[in-house]
């Protein structure tokens, strides 16, 4: 069953009695009681995990007990005994309890049902197998519903907490009982324990410590506790087996492609907000119908969600992204994520009547300030917040959330606030407060900081209570707008279960006002109640019914794995505008009509596979398509249809058409007579070819039939070759020169044989179908010289320095000559055989002197890879590939290279393909390099080694398996060098980020420096790489690494050896500022860093900035403006902060009369620039989240 878990020592495990199992592979190893159950199933039961805790299953010993000794008679306190409470807290329904009073429990039969009680209105009753279902020396006991088979109602279900107690009449102190709780339905009929107990234990004389038998005189008693439970949801204890999300609850999910349910989680949270939905649907995209484009496919998919009746595929929309597989098998973060995709659509709203629509629904307004306490002076700045993000670490539930948000900090003693000339240093409070909130507050929970001591990220599992409603008013600046009520509604909650470096995401949602909550699960949607809303994802410990902390068993609580990571609110006096109704007719007209064309193309497709089994596909060789062809065979009958100029022609008739119906469409689309039109059934010879075996002279037969009857066919196909006759008689009949009709109707087979003619042109290097001949099988192998000449129109007679060459074509990696002396009969031919020919030279008589006129001329055309031989040509054919190149997108100018195919025999090595590709780029082979390509995003791989490898080992490496089967075996980059392969090999390649505008403009070069180099060599290359001036002309330069989380790393000294720099950094060159330049070697130079609200999320460039003791950080902005290059409000939005690594995640934010050397005062503390990542496009690394389209 799904979901399987072991259970506790001494606590059974339930199922069913009607599914047969081997119990013994589902034995549970860590149950140390005797008493461990076997699965159960039809005769056995499977087993559901009920979370039963070993409190559940008790063992009472009367002479051990000090307390008051329950009794098995005692109903009611049994039943608080029994029936311990449900971790789901459902409402009861009814407690029913009823005994069945079993006799003669050794002579009972293999299957005993007692008699029908009832509870919760339907009827029920114990299954007994006094002598095990299935299972040695055990008794199994289940409870079942009591239905007639037949009357079970359909789509029935019961949801019940029940107890089987066993116990001795005569003393009621001796009972043993097993509890489980199931949800009953028509298919799972019955459950309860196969392994309830052994049976040598219930026949003992003595019964644990008492003196009598639990089982006595073959009498015992059987006590069903029978508590019916409401199913609130309709999926309480569900096993979710053919569960209709659509039908159950009137919505459906999203796909999961792989680690995208964050994604999934988002998407129909922005679904259920209405008007953004809204909103979405009137963005123009009619003349950007593309799936490049964003805002069209989250159009789609909302439209989708609107209206299927199965889960939706996120494909689309992720491919307009521009994310790749790596992107789709990585999981993100939602709150990036919905920032993104807010800008993202923002973007797209531009110049729209839309343009204000999401700004106003979830932005709204804050303001940062410093006022001073004793005089009338107040710094501050207002801004724009998207979502809020909340502090989960010291709060416990969200209001102290907020009121943490805005505490108040006090500037006094050494920490007193410069508010000017005028004021001098002031006692002052700094904080921030709201000024507005938007419609739709997203509130993001901060369940993951950097914990220093780790050095890592961790997850915070403490638990923390949010609302049904609260009263943002109390976080409001006084001066705030206050004429509407500033009071939230929940609308949902995404959730995240699991840890830092593995989880998965959900979210709770609720699409109605007054309606009902949903659980979103990737492609499955559940009814849900406030229960699972509120409280299980407050977070914290999982709690016992008395409220205790669960322990594990190192003694300590466990934790639950789950909890609120995004919050979503509603303003209450909003919530009608924000979840206003939308219909599917609200979707784009240009949208629903793409989506009615592409319903109806499906449906064409599936009414076609549907109906495929009455059709039969024919292929056809005709003559025409035959002199097309250039390859082995007649044609490619594995290749699709028209997918090169010999393709077979395809018909497609129902399988109870004639053989006549077949010959009247083929003469149609041929323009032919059909009367003299016969088909030949070709079939698949044991050499691997296939050729026509015999003509169809019978066309009565069906096309089904006559398939059939064609033996060793491998294709779902009939194929037949399309024989024109050239003679008819007076009555215009055919006259065929085999297989001709007697009068009588009797077909006879004369001695003339069918035989194919190709021809392979020398000079053209080419070889093409002729056509076809009838010849005796008598006459010799030379006598079809003529026949040849007149088929080409060659004369009578070849050039006297020339002579005809025959070859069979036997299959394609077999080709032998023919002698010319031996009869057509002698040499083995036989219908469907393939002669070539070609024309070649006398040797003897070319050596006389009789070809020289020509001799110069042929020289001229020998290519790199003339053919002059067909057999050497056939094996150009057996192992030809067609291959596509492109110019390396880094390393080599696409502009400059296109791209283009070259037709290449896979025996070649790499010497000879980089002649072959230099040929086509008139460039010197030696200084070419070629790169695989990956298969999945077609971006380059790894540089080929230059060897004795083949083309073919090339593309389809040796041992071709799960790491290289992500290589494309049709496609190579090639990269032009400035130097031969030979001299690469002495030098080292290393990337380098170039700096030319402070660091806002950044310039890749792979720059190539001798392996025994320095850094100076490697300024000097890079000089010559990104031809800039000299460090002469413009200055020195500077070389230094960053590591891969965007941190300033080290910077390198000129002397230092290029072989040392580290692989796992990155290599960054800029100009030395002149301030830098001419500061001290005392000066103080601080690493900065640029993030994203938080420090962990660094991206950009990182640098080194001077520090100025005594500058006020007014000034210190002006400088950092120039070092960055960053202008213009793109530099106002910048936050400045101290970064400290004993509080990483929180930053001390820098106001404009602060002083950065007094700040920071410690080596370790960095500068940050908080800002958003501008340029995440450009930077598609595997850790970047990014939106493209």
């Amino acid at each position: 069953m799904p979901g399987l878990e072991p259970f506790p020592p001494a606590s059974p495990i339930p199922g069913f009695a009607n599914l047969t199992i081997q119990a013994d592979n589902h034995h549970n190893g860590d149950a140390v009681s005797p008493n461990a159950m076997l699965l159960d199933q039809p005769e056995e039961h499977i087993v559901e995990p009920n979370g039963t805790e070993s409190e559940d299953v008790a063992i009472i010993n009367p002479d051990s007990m000090e307390t008051d000794v329950v009794l098995a008679t005692d109903f009611e306190a049994m039943k608080d005994q029994v029936l311990a409470p449900l971790a789901e807290e459902p409402r009861i329904l009814e407690d029913v309890v009823f005994t069945w009073e079993v006799e003669g429990w050794r002579s009972m039969g293999k299957k005993e049902r007692g008699p029908i009680f009832e509870a919760g209105g339907y009827p029920w009753r114990i299954l007994l197998f006094p002598h095990g279902n299935n299972v040695m020396d055990q008794c199994s006991i289940y409870l079942e519903h009591g239905f007639d088979t037949n009357s079970v109602p359909d789509n029935w279900s019961c949801c019940v907490q029940f107890a089987l107690v066993l116990w001795n009449p005569n003393d009621p102190s001796l009972f043993f009982h097993h509890s489980a709780h199931h949800r009953f339905t028509k298919e799972e009929s019955d459950w309860g324990f196969t392994r309830f107990l052994e049976s040598r234990k219930m026949f003992n004389v003595v019964w644990e410590s008492a003196d009598r038998p639990l089982v006595e005189n073959d009498t015992a008693n059987i006590t069903a506790y029978v508590r019916v439970v409401e199913d609130e949801t309709g999926v309480l204890w569900h096993n979710f087996n053919n569960y209709d999300s659509k039908k159950e609850t009137g919505y459906v999910g999203l796909k999961n492609q792989g680690a995208t349910c964050y994604l999934n989680s988002l998407l129909q949270s922005l679904y259920f907000t209405n008007a953004f939905r809204k909103a979405i649907y009137s963005i123009p995209t009619e003349q950007e119908e593309n799936m490049n484009n964003s805002a069209y496919t989250l159009q789609r998919l909302f439209y989708q969600l609107q209206t299927s009746n199965v889960a939706v595929s996120t494909n689309e929309l992720t491919k307009s992204f521009g994310w790749e597989t790596r992107h789709i098998f990585e999981q993100q973060d939602v709150q990036e994520l919905s920032r993104k995709l807010m800008e993202r659509m923002e973007e797209k709203m531009k110049g729209t009547d839309l343009e204000k629509v999401l700004p106003m629904m979830f932005s709204g307004k804050i303001k940062t300030y410093i006022s001073c306490i004793n005089v009338p002076y107040e710094s501050s700045r207002i801004e724009d917040f998207w979502d809020v993000q909340l502090n989960v670490s010291g709060n416990v539930n969200l209001l102290d959330s907020f009121q943490d948000y805005i505490q108040v900090e006090k500037l006094d003693g050494e920490n007193q606030y410069f508010a000017g000339d005028t004021f001098k240093l002031q006692d002052a409070k700094k904080g921030v407060i709201f000024n507005s909130f938007p419609d739709v507050l997203h509130l993001q929970l901060k369940r993951f900081e950097y914990d220093i001591n780790l050095d890592t990220m961790m997850k915070i599992n403490d638990r923390y209570e949010f609302p049904e409603e609260f009263d943002a008013s109390a976080y409001l600046s006084k001066d705030a707008d206050r004429s509407e009520p500033w009071e939230y509604e929940l609308h949902g909650v995404l959730v995240h279960s699991g840890d830092l470096n593995a989880g998965h995401y959900y979210a709770f949602l609720k699409p109605e006002k007054d309606g009902w909550w949903y659980k979103y699960d990737d492609d499955k949607v559940t009814k849900a109640t406030k229960r699972e809303v509120l409280e299980e994802n407050f977070g914290g410990y999982y709690k016992t019914a008395g409220g205790r902390p669960q322990l594990n068993a190192k003694k300590q609580p466990i934790m639950r794995p789950n909890s609120a990571y995004m919050l979503v609110y509603i303003r209450k006096s909003r919530l009608d505008k924000v979840l206003c109704p939308v219909t599917p007719a609200d979707a784009p007209e240009h949208l629903q009509k793409r989506f009615e064309l592409e319903h109806a193309a499906r449906e064409a497709k599936r009414k076609e596979r549907e109906e495929q089994h009455l059709y039969l596909n024919v292929k056809a060789v005709t003559d025409e398509t035959f002199k097309a062809h250039g390859g082995v065979d007649l044609t490619a009958f594995d290749a699709l249809v028209d997918s090169e100029p010999g393709s077979y022609k395809q018909y497609k008739l129902l399988r109870t058409a004639s053989m006549a119906d077949l010959v009247n469409e083929i003469a149609a689309d041929i323009r032919e007579d059909p009367k003299r039109v016969r088909l030949w059934i070709m079939v698949n010879r044991q050499n691997k070819t296939v050729r026509p075996d015999q003509p169809v002279m019978d066309l009565r037969p069906t096309v089904e039939e006559t398939y059939s009857r064609a033996t060793a066919h491998r294709d779902q196909a009939l194929r037949v070759w399309v024989e024109i006759a050239d003679e008819v008689d007076a009555d215009g009949a055919a006259v065929w020169p085999t297989y001709p009709g007697l009068p009588n109707g009797v077909v006879v087979k004369n001695d003339l044989i069918l035989l194919f003619l190709k021809w392979f042109d020398v000079d053209s290097q080419c070889l093409r179908g002729v056509g076809h001949i009838y010849f005796s099988k008598e006459k010799k192998v030379e006598d079809l010289i003529p026949v040849i000449l007149k088929k080409m129109n060659w004369g009578d007679r070849l050039p006297s320095d020339e002579k005809i060459q025959l070859w069979e074509e036997i299959k394609p990696s077999m080709i032998e000559g023919l002698k010319v002396k031996l009869t057509l009969k002698a040499a083995e031919l036989q219908d469907g055989d393939i002669i070539c020919f070609q024309r070649v030279r006398d040797e003897k008589k070319y050596k006389l002197g009789l070809g020289v006129e020509r001799q110069t001329s042929e020289e001229t055309v020998r290519g790199l890879d003339r053919y002059e031989d067909a057999r050497d040509y056939y094996d150009f054919l057996n192992n030809k590939k067609t291959v596509t190149f492109h110019a390396h997108p880094q390393k080599c100018d696409p502009q400059q290279y296109p791209e283009f195919d070259l037709v290449l025999n896979t025996r070649m090595n790499y010497d000879k393909l980089c002649e072959k590709v230099g040929e086509k780029l008139n460039v010197e082979p030696t200084h070419l390099r070629f790169y695989t390509v990956n298969a999945s995003s077609n971006n380059p791989r790894t540089a080929v080694k230059r060897g004795h490898q083949t083309l073919a080992n090339i593309l389809v490496p040796a041992g071709y398996g799960q790491l290289n089967m992500n290589q494309r075996n049709d496609a190579l980059y090639f990269e032009v060098l400035d130097m031969s392969l030979a001299e690469l090999d002495t030098k080292k390649s290393i990337k380098i980020t170039w700096l030319s505008e402070g660091i806002t403009k950044e310039e890749q070069y792979d720059v190539l420096v001798a392996k025994n180099g320095q850094v100076e060599d490697l300024i000097e290359a890079l000089v010559k790489k990104a031809k800039i001036p000299s460090e002469e002309e413009a200055g020195k330069i500077r070389v230094y690494e960053t590591s891969n989380h965007h941190k300033f790393y080290r910077e390198l000294l000129r002397d230092y050896p290029v072989i040392s720099i580290n692989e796992y950094t990155s290599v960054v060159a800029e100009r030395i500022p002149a301030e830098d330049a001419e500061a001290k070697e005392s000066s103080q130079f601080i690493s900065c860093f640029h993030f994203h609200g938080e420090p962990s999320r660094a991206h950009g460039i990182p640098f080194r900035f001077l520090v100025k003791e005594g500058e006020k950080f007014s000034d210190t902005k002006k400088r950092l403006e120039q070092r960055t290059g960053i202008k213009g409000k793109s530099f106002e939005k910048i936050k400045f902060g101290v970064i400290r690594r004993t509080q990483f995640s929180r930053p001390q934010y820098l106001e404009d009369d602060d002083i950065l050397w007094d700040v920071a005062s410690s080596s370790d503390d960095q500068l940050g620039l908080d800002h958003p990542d501008r340029a995440r496009t450009t930077r598609n690394g595997a850790g970047d989240l990014f939106l493209k389209g």
